[in-house]
């Protein structure tokens, strides 16, 4: 019987991590001065190894974005986040062009809700040496009603999400990354400041390479759904629903 991709989690690490956390008094992102293995940095961005590799037969990196301790997506200038942006496709594309990685991950958390245990904004590349990260990721999950096309780029609202209820997606290329970029700014903003009246504090976004194409995934988080947790069951909003938040983008965002 074939079962879904498993990856091993390391809880003497992961034990190392909690304890460290707890008794940390200060942002181990805020201070630069002591960060180690650090492998770039443009300005304020830094790429370095995660100093808590949690996953066994993995390579685990952060990409911290930016000194501003509450930066996010939603409130970096135009140029801030089109410089992030750029600079995590052009680290992510290095590892994804390894051989020796069988998939390469990119995926941001925002927000308790998300899966992050770290506030300041930061991006994550996991380059998984066994485990196929694209194995359960079909095209269904990406098609879907349109609500803008630019210059190549589109965004649509997911006709079959992965978990649901509510995933945008963003398709481009690399030479449409400016593009791409606005786009995710005005979805994320959308999703922190209108999406389910307001209450929305979490979010993440997840990458993808497909053929020709890059795809970012835009998930608003809430607590999962015991259908997926428990069946794999995802589920959507009705298309009346959709066609309203499809109008909010329209009217005041895109």
């Amino acid at each position: 019987m074939e079962t879904n991709s498993l990856l091993t989690f390391d809880r003497s690490i992961g034990k190392t991590k909690r304890v460290a956390g707890k008794k940390a008094t200060s942002c181990p992102f805020c201070d630069v001065a002591h960060l180690t293995d650090i492998y770039d940095q443009q300005g304020d961005m830094i790429f370095l190894k995660n100093k808590y590799p949690t996953l066994k037969q993995t390579d685990q990196f952060v990409l911290i974005e930016s000194s501003k301790h509450d930066g996010n997506i939603s409130n970096y200038t135009k140029t801030e986040w089109e410089m992030i942006f750029t600079y995590a496709i052009q680290k992510w594309k290095t590892f994804y062009n390894d051989p020796k990685y069988k998939s390469v991950l990119l995926y941001k958390n925002y927000g308790k809700l998300s899966g992050g245990s770290l506030s300041h904004p930061h991006m994550q590349i996991v380059g998984l040496l066994e485990a196929d990260g694209y194995r359960e990721i079909a095209p269904a999950y990406f098609t879907g009603q349109i609500v803008t096309k630019r210059a190549g780029v589109y965004l649509n609202i997911s006709d079959h999400p992965i978990m649901g209820f509510l995933e945008f997606n963003v398709s481009f290329t690399e030479e449409t990354l400016l593009t791409a970029a606005d786009l995710i700014k005005k979805v994320v903003s959308f999703i922190l400041k209108d999406y389910n009246d307001g209450q929305c504090e979490a979010y993440n976004l997840f990458f993808y390479k497909l053929n020709d194409r890059l795809f970012c995934k835009i998930v608003p988080r809430f607590i999962v759904s015991p259908y997926f947790v428990g069946y794999f069951i995802s589920q959507k909003f009705d298309e009346a629903f959709t066609d309203r938040v499809i109008a909010k983008l329209k009217a005041d965002y895109l």
